[in-house]
C-alpha cells in the first residue's frame, strides 16, 4: 500500500444537473478518479463544493500530500479564503493536479498569475496525446500517442507561463494543437495540468489517462519533501 495521500477535488455539479453527464459519471468525476487511484495503491478521500468550506480545511489539507482539482461552471463560488488556504500548502510542498476545464479555477489562475484562457470548441472530435517528453515519470508506460475518440478540443494560444516541462501535446482533428501536460513548480510544491477529460465523455474511464493521472500523481507528492529556509541568519564569523 502506498502511503501517498490523495485529496480528489470536484465541484460536482454537471453529474447532479445534467442528464448525459449523470449517465457518464453516476456517482461523480470524483468517484472514478477516487477509484483508479486507489487500484493505484494511493490513501485516498474525495471532497466537494458543496461540502462546508468546500471540503478543504485545514486539516484536510494537511493531511494531504497531492490534491485533485475538477472544476467547470461553479469557480467564482470557491471562496476566496479556501484559494489562500490550497495556495499556501501548494507553497509549502502539497501538489496539485489540475484537470481539464479547471485551468479557470481560482487556485490555478492565482498560482500561474495569467488569465489561463484558451480556444476552445465541443463536437466530440478524435483527440491525439503526443508524449513529447517520454523521459518524464508522468509519461511512463504510456505509449508515443494516446487516442481520445471523442474530446473537447482546447486551443493556442494558452495563456500560462511557459511549462517546466511540457510532457503531452495534443492535436484535434480540427488541426488545432494544445499544450496538454504542463508541468510547474510554485514554492516547494509540484504543480501538472492535464488537459483531457470531459463531463459528458468517458475520458477519465481510459486506462491509459488513469495511468498518465497515477504517475501525475506520484511525480507531484515528491515536491512535499524538504523546505527551504527564510528568514534573518547570523552574521559570519570573523576571518582568521
Amino acid at each position: 500500500m502506498d502511503d501517498t495521500r490523495v485529496t480528489v477535488w470536484n465541484e460536482f455539479r454537471h453529474e447532479r444537473e445534467d442528464e448525459a453527464s449523470e449517465e457518464c459519471y453516476p456517482d461523480g468525476i470524483h468517484a472514478v478518479l477516487a477509484e483508479a487511484f486507489e487500484e493505484r495503491g494511493f490513501a485516498v478521500e474525495t471532497m466537494t463544493l458543496d461540502e462546508p468550506e468546500h471540503g478543504l480545511t485545514e486539516e484536510v489539507l494537511d493531511e494531504t500530500d497531492v490534491l485533485t482539482w475538477w472544476g467547470h461552471t461553479a469557480h467564482d463560488e470557491v471562496e476566496d479564503e479556501v484559494v489562500e488556504r490550497v495556495q499556501q500548502r501548494v507553497l509549502d510542498g502539497m501538489g496539485l493536479i489540475v484537470l481539464h476545464s479547471g485551468h479557470f479555477s481560482k487556485i490555478f489562475k492565482r498560482l500561474m498569475g495569467t488569465s489561463c484562457d484558451l480556444k476552445w470548441r465541443e463536437v466530440g472530435e478524435r483527440e491525439r496525446l503526443w508524449v513529447v517528453e517520454s523521459g518524464h515519470p508522468i509519461a511512463d508506460g504510456i505509449e508515443e500517442q494516446v487516442v481520445v475518440p471523442n474530446a473537447e478540443m482546447y486551443g493556442e494560444r494558452f495563456d500560462v507561463p511557459a511549462p517546466d516541462e511540457l510532457v503531452f501535446v495534443s492535436w484535434f482533428e480540427g488541426g488545432e494543437v494544445f499544450r496538454s501536460g504542463c508541468c510547474y513548480r510554485r514554492g516547494s510544491g509540484r504543480i501538472f495540468y492535464f488537459r483531457p477529460g470531459h463531463e459528458t465523455y468517458p475520458i477519465y474511464r481510459q486506462p491509459e489517462i488513469q495511468r498518465i493521472l497515477g504517475n501525475a500523481v506520484e511525480w507531484a507528492a515528491a515536491g512535499s519533501g524538504a523546505r527551504p529556509e527564510f528568514g534573518r541568519v547570523p552574521e559570519p564569523p570573523e576571518e582568521r
